[in-house]
């Protein structure tokens, strides 16, 4: 049976979170969530002349949360009472560590054409370069728009790709005759490998001489005659000027998802964010394989071997409607889930009315909770926006709003 919360009782008690913020040159500059978010929860005033770019949320060593009762890591918190915080279900799967790390995202300019690797690459990453690839976990994730939000999102299915490498001659020019008529010929994991691996290993002159190419004829049509890849295209150059990322508008799926769209990332598949604000969660990892749109170290020859080279559209998730014990639908809140396919993790959403209190869906792990807006109290514990909460494995958390609405 679950037992509702009793704020007299220290073990029924949320852990307010002071998180980690991170100012990587592709953040927001001015306003931002981020920035918002990041000095309401520190109460640190954010420059914001500096890009903000991710608010941490968990364990990770990169940007590890803080407990703000006792100023103690919650990795060393949870450490030393790892059954009662993370199930025993949770600890015997993951180990004693919480096993997901949840970030905000500001994102002004494309990030780098990435993959995530599984779990036995991460480790062979980590043994060979544990200053490159700091950990040995893998890193599947998912990412729900808070604000309309861009990105590259697995590779363009076979008929669409076949289009492209006859209609975008700079496309066929990088990815060579061979390759490029071998895919036309006979569209297949196989021969998209052939096709992504020439691309991006193509020479310096190569990829040089294509986007240029793509840029001066691009620019000589009609602005509204582009189609939205090819603008993106325009865009990325912009950005990265000459970079063989630019050549990936045509090679991966443009996912443009309206607040509340959710998307998930399996290990082992290319994508890249463009422009916007997300929430976005994932296993507890920073392994980041990279290989265009980015000044960082480009692993290309990993990059395209360990990808799966799956094809079409991603899956985009609206959310599932969440109801009440009794089976009733939550009259006094809206209550959203997102269930990814792997077992780290979900996401939920909540929109408490004001005045009003919502029992939070009791889960056999731990949970971390981010107040987006209204004021209250959740789980005993004074909230607002810019407040993040843990709570242990089995605990019933209660979201009561003030006199505006809590949306978490």
């Amino acid at each position: 049976p679950v037992r509702p919360p009793d704020p007299s009782d220290p073990s029924a008690m949320v852990l307010s979170l002071t998180c980690a913020v991170q100012n990587y040159d592709w953040g927001i500059t001015g306003d931002s969530e981020v920035a918002s978010l990041g000095e309401r929860n520190t109460g640190t005033s954010a420059d914001r002349e500096k890009p903000h770019a991710e608010l941490w949320m968990g364990t990770h060593p990169s940007g590890p949360s803080m407990v703000k009762g006792t100023g103690e890591g919650l990795k060393e918190t949870i450490a030393a009472k790892a059954e009662e915080f993370l199930g025993k279900v949770t600890l015997e799967t993951f180990g004693a560590d919480l096993p997901f790390l949840t970030k905000v995202l500001s994102v002004a300019k494309a990030l780098s054409i990435q993959a995530h690797p599984d779990k036995t690459l991460a480790r062979a990453l980590h043994a060979d370069r544990p200053h490159v690839y700091k950990d040995a976990n893998h890193k599947p994730e998912m990412t729900l728009a808070i604000t309309e939000f861009e990105a590259l999102c697995g590779f363009v299915a076979h008929d669409v790709l076949v289009q492209n490498l006859s209609k975008v001659p700079e496309l066929r020019a990088a990815a060579g005759e061979d390759a490029s008529a071998a895919f036309a010929a006979a569209p297949s994991t196989a021969t998209l490998r052939q096709v992504f691996t020439a691309v991006m290993t193509a020479s310096a002159e190569t990829v040089s001489e294509s986007i240029s190419s793509l840029v001066s004829r691009l620019r000589k049509e009609d602005e509204s005659a582009l189609s939205p890849v090819d603008a993106l295209a325009l865009r990325l150059e912009t950005q990265y000027p000459g970079d063989v990322g630019v050549l990936c508008a045509y090679l991966l799926n443009y996912v443009t998802l309206r607040p509340g769209q959710c998307i998930y990332l399996a290990a082992n598949e290319p994508h890249a964010y463009l422009q916007g604000e997300c929430v976005e969660c994932m296993a507890t990892s920073d392994n980041v394989v990279r290989a265009g749109l980015t000044p960082k170290l480009r692993d290309t020859a990993i990059l395209c071997d360990m990808l799966t080279y799956n094809a079409g559209e991603p899956t985009v998730l609206d959310g599932d409607a969440i109801k009440s014990s009794d089976g009733a639908t939550k009259t006094n809140a809206t209550v959203r889930r997102y269930v990814p396919p792997f077992d780290e993790f979900q996401l939920e959403t909540y929109e408490v009315e004001a005045g009003s209190t919502c029992l939070a869906s009791v889960s056999p792990g731990p949970c971390v909770f981010l107040v987006f807006g209204g004021a209250g109290e959740m789980g005993g514990e004074k909230v607002a926006r810019g407040s993040v909460v843990f709570a242990k494995a089995d605990e019933a958390v209660s979201i009561t709003a003030g006199e505006e609405a809590i949306v978490a």
